[in-house]
């Protein structure tokens, strides 16, 4: 199987999670959205969505799915979601796509959180994939420092983006992310810091990984 044809899989498979005639949660970037294109067989079947990013509002609306304002509804039902790293332990790195603050949200509201992934996504120990930190941009040089000095590694501005929310991403190199909790929140601790794509204070409940043989399922 391809890469591609493992997000495929794994896509399908989290149909599976999918709790009828609720609102569900829907996260950013490739895997989801082939999610989203899953998702759209099944439409007729929710009540709706909460996006993580305009561009997968954007998506869910242009297959007839409803989206939802957070702050309109009381609950989430499921929040389905891709990810840049994954220990054992299901903490992740997200935020490769830049909607990690929206998609931090949407995962602390929703009673379940399913990560869908391929197996490259797998390791041992995080911190090869870079960690994406959400500045508020007058905060840039001081975050920068204070990341240096309180938990190693070398941030770079991510050049010719603006997230959502209309802040920068600072991207972490040269890290091995041994604690994630606590790491998670020192670096929450910074002034200027919006959130970080660390998702261990809330990591996943299941993971799904997309194999060459099949889909495995990790978690509850």
């Amino acid at each position: 199987m391809t890469q591609d044809e493992m997000k495929h899989a794994v896509a399908q498979e989290a149909l599976k999670f999918v709790v009828k005639d609720t609102i569900i949660g829907v996260g950013t970037g490739s895997t989801a959205n082939f999610f989203i294109d899953a998702l759209a067989t099944m439409k007729n079947d929710i009540k709706g969505a909460v996006a993580s990013s305009i561009a997968t509002a954007e998506r869910l609306e242009g297959h007839g799915i409803k989206v939802f304002n957070l702050n309109e509804i009381e609950a989430i039902s499921v929040y389905i979601d891709g990810a840049d790293e994954s220990d054992a332990d299901l903490n992740l790195i997200k935020g490769g796509g830049g909607a990690l603050t929206r998609e931090k949200i949407v995962a602390a509201v929703a009673d379940k959180f399913v990560c869908i992934a391929d197996e490259s996504k797998l390791v041992k120990v995080m911190g090869d994939f870079p960690l994406p930190v959400e500045v508020i941009p007058m905060a840039a040089n001081y975050v920068k420092h204070q990341i240096t000095r309180r938990i190693g590694g070398t941030p770079f501005v991510r050049e010719n983006f603006v997230t959502d929310n209309g802040n920068l991403i600072l991207d972490v190199e040269g890290l091995k992310i041994t604690d994630p909790k606590a790491m998670e929140t020192e670096l929450d601790s910074i002034v200027g810091v919006v959130t970080n794509g660390l998702f261990a204070n809330r990591s996943a409940n299941v993971l799904l990984l997309g194999t060459p043989t099949g889909v495995t399922v990790i978690g509850a």
